[in-house]
């Protein structure tokens, strides 16, 4: 047993736990140990990212992902490195480890395409193993009440969706689900691994919506959207799958608060957020939501430098002012602005309430 002393000093070390579950959007390099075709190691992604010197690490973006930017405002001293990085074990305890994987999604399915990626259930899986490592090094008591404090952060479902509005490949073409079987399918899959994490002592959710894929460069693009404008078909189709999943989390609130564990499901409610900043992008200061920074606005839309490109020639001059980093992903700039709202919006941002709020409980 720890003396009392020794336990509040051990509370203190444990600032911000955020165990990350997730597709590209929060991938931090697990990306980087796989064969896959989803991947951010080279220049010029993360040239704005400042611990690494402006170095790749894996990131899908110029800089900080939301996720980073939440857990600096939290109080984390750096980022949860990625679980597949060799030696992460020991940071489970210090700030938490990020499982989340480039082109994955809820369904084991997705990201065929891009060959290696690690599905939710992989994910989780991960996340087992992690516990494991945890009660071997703590006892199961000490994991217990460690869990309750950290945060599950839970960013995934956008492939599931591009990969069903995408043209079929030859050889990879899967049966494309009708809308809302897939809707339906995604909900009842993310449930089921949320109730896992549960089981397993997580208490404290954030569950992010999916954003506004039908403004995306790569979405419009696909579907001949004129600038300024977005793809209907295809927000829809998102906006049908946030609302029953907005549901669900309802449900768990109230299954799951009841009883003698209080867990909290925090829905972040990033579409709305998302389509204000595509269309009234001038009004936080950026200039361009059309344009991806960097990369084409065609097929196959790679972002990449040349070989006689300095990484800042790859990207477009002031990176600060673009919505877009690349034909799928934000820049830090766009990251920035939905992260502070998150972390202290109101209920039309988050429900039950922020994520400031639920770090608080």
């Amino acid at each position: 047993m720890l003396h009392h002393d020794q336990q509040s000093n051990d509370s203190a070390a444990q600032s911000f736990t955020n165990f990350i579950f997730g597709d590209s959007l929060v991938d931090v390099g697990n990306n980087n140990y796989i064969f896959t075709l989803s991947k951010a190691d080279s220049s010029p992604y993360g040239i704005d990212f400042g611990p690494s010197n402006g170095q790749p690490t894996g990131r899908f973006t110029n800089g900080r992902t939301i996720s980073d930017i939440v857990g600096e405002a939290l109080g984390a001293k750096s980022a949860p490195p990625p679980y597949l990085e060799p030696n992460s074990e020991a940071n489970t305890f210090l700030n938490g480890i990020n499982y989340a994987s480039g082109a994955a999604g809820i369904l084991d399915d997705t990201g065929l395409f891009f060959i290696g990626r690690v599905p939710l259930r992989e994910q989780v899986s991960y996340f087992e193993k992690s516990r494991d490592y945890m009660v071997r090094v703590i006892g199961e008591n000490g994991t217990k009440e460690m869990l309750k404090k950290a945060m599950f952060t839970m960013t995934i479902g956008s492939n599931d969706i591009l990969n069903n509005i995408q043209p079929s490949i030859p050889f990879f073409s899967q049966d494309k689900l009708p809308i809302d079987v897939l809707q339906d399918s995604m909900v009842l899959h993310l449930t089921t691994h949320l109730k896992r994490l549960h089981q397993l002592g997580a208490r404290k959710f954030v569950v992010v919506g999916i954003g506004p894929l039908g403004c995306i460069p790569f979405a419009r693009a696909l579907n001949l959207i004129p600038a300024g404008k977005c793809s209907e078909q295809v927000n829809q189709i998102v906006r049908g799958y946030n609302m029953k999943l907005r549901h669900s989390l309802k449900t768990l609130n109230n299954e799951l608060r009841s009883e003698d564990y209080n867990a909290t499901f925090v829905y972040a409610n990033s579409y709305d957020l998302f389509l204000k900043l595509v269309l009234n992008y001038r009004q936080f200061g950026l200039e361009n939501a059309d344009k991806p920074c960097c990369g084409g606005y065609f097929p196959p839309f790679t972002c990449f430098k040349g070989p006689n490109q300095n990484s800042s020639q790859a990207a477009c001059e002031d990176r600060s002012k673009f919505v877009f980093w690349d034909a799928y992903h934000p820049t830090e700039a766009a990251n920035l602005i939905v992260a502070k709202a998150l972390l202290d919006g109101d209920q039309t941002v988050a429900t039950p309430f922020n994520i400031r709020y639920l770090n608080d409980l």
